[in-house]
């Protein structure tokens, strides 16, 4: 990974006071490092820099990650606070993401200040460099394939399961590695349940479908939501979607550097609320994405982050009527220096399925 990570955490440290950064979160881990391993914690001073981890991995850092001082050891607190100790660090920095005992011990070992903070490397991670930005649009192209195979393949008297089976099997054959949140999939009344995930529910002529998902490929996701019809669907709902869409392409046309979180979802939110379904609409309008599904900014009316180039976000309005049907559509957007660029192009038109 590039220097320019931990220069910038370093100053962050500066600025913070502290000399020293204990990294614990995995994804932080990762993306300071680019250690892939699943056990171990970084270590970074104002001049060196610490991967330390057990022998199972020794020979994997020792190729993956050349540039950082590797440390082996079963004792990854206890050899942290030593090295702290022959550095003469005098403020020790640790993330929010360890135990009451990991820090009670970390308390017990370290021989100089230690000093919690929260978010420092979350912001950091929030302004995606070019390499990032990259890695994200191609994940953002596999999942407009997944979505094109599941409108070909999708049919009534399939389970809503068996469907998130199908796309599942389809975005690993094409590359990504894992899912980044359980896949929803959810038909007919379910899709009034902004969260619910696949179930053994069939699929049956007439349902309204949400499928909502998200792929890592080379360790970053994308984020999207459809909705579409198999079958017919009234007009009350065919309205609730128009809405949906229209609130969704306003939020997106006003993004830019400088807009804040809450200005932003003000816009979707209060068409919605102008054409009657703001009760229907209870989450925010979207959030940051990355190497994580929830990252930095947060689109809300109770935040108050400012856009900056470089972030990449979700716009995602959503109106769920009970006894009628629930509609979200969801793209991934680039915040550019001269506004923005949408990264999930492909189709969000309505559509009814007829098969």
């Amino acid at each position: 990974m590039s220097n320019t990570r931990v220069d910038k955490l370093r100053q962050k440290m500066q600025q913070m006071s502290v000399d020293a950064f204990l990294v614990t979160a995995p994804f932080n881990i990762y993306y300071l490092s680019g250690f892939t391993g699943d056990d171990g914690l970084l270590l970074v001073t104002e001049n060196d820099k610490y991967l330390i981890t057990d022998a199972r991995f020794s020979e994997q850092v020792a190729h993956q990650n050349p540039d950082w001082q590797a440390v082996i050891t079963r004792n990854y607190l206890q050899s942290a606070c030593e090295l702290a100790k022959q550095k003469n660090i005098s403020a020790m920095a640790f993330e929010n993401t360890i135990s009451y005992a990991q820090y009670d011990l970390l308390d017990e070992l370290a021989q100089c200040d230690i000093v919690p903070l929260a978010g420092i490397l979350e912001e950091i991670r929030a302004i995606k460099d070019e390499q990032e930005i990259e890695i994200i649009k191609k994940s953002c192209e596999l999942a407009g394939q997944g979505y094109r195979y599941v409108l070909d393949m999708i049919a009534a008297g399939q389970t809503e399961m068996y469907v998130a089976n199908e796309l599942d099997h389809f975005m690993k054959l094409h590359g990504a590695q894992d899912k980044s949140f359980e896949t929803i999939l959810a038909s007919g009344e379910h899709t009034t349940w902004p969260h619910g995930t696949a179930s053994s529910k069939i699929i049956e002529t007439g349902d309204l479908v949400t499928l909502d998902f998200g792929y890592y490929l080379d360790h970053y996701t994308s984020d999207v939501t459809r909705t579409f019809s198999v079958g017919k669907q009234s007009d009350e709902v065919k309205k609730i979607y128009d809405t949906v869409l229209t609130a969704q392409i306003k939020t997106i046309e006003a993004i830019k550097p400088g807009i804040t979180s809450k200005e932003l979802d003000d816009i979707g939110r209060d068409y919605i609320k102008a054409q009657g379904y703001g009760q229907y609409f209870e989450h925010g309008m979207g959030h940051g994405i990355g190497l994580d599904i929830h990252e930095l900014p947060n689109i809300s009316y109770r935040s108050q982050e400012v856009l900056q180039p470089g972030q990449i976000i979700t716009i995602e309005p959503g109106i769920y009527v009970p006894g009628v049907g629930g509609v979200r559509i969801e793209d991934d957007i680039l915040v550019t220096k001269d506004g923005y660029e949408n990264l999930t192009q492909f189709t969000k038109e309505y559509l009814e399925i007829l098969n």
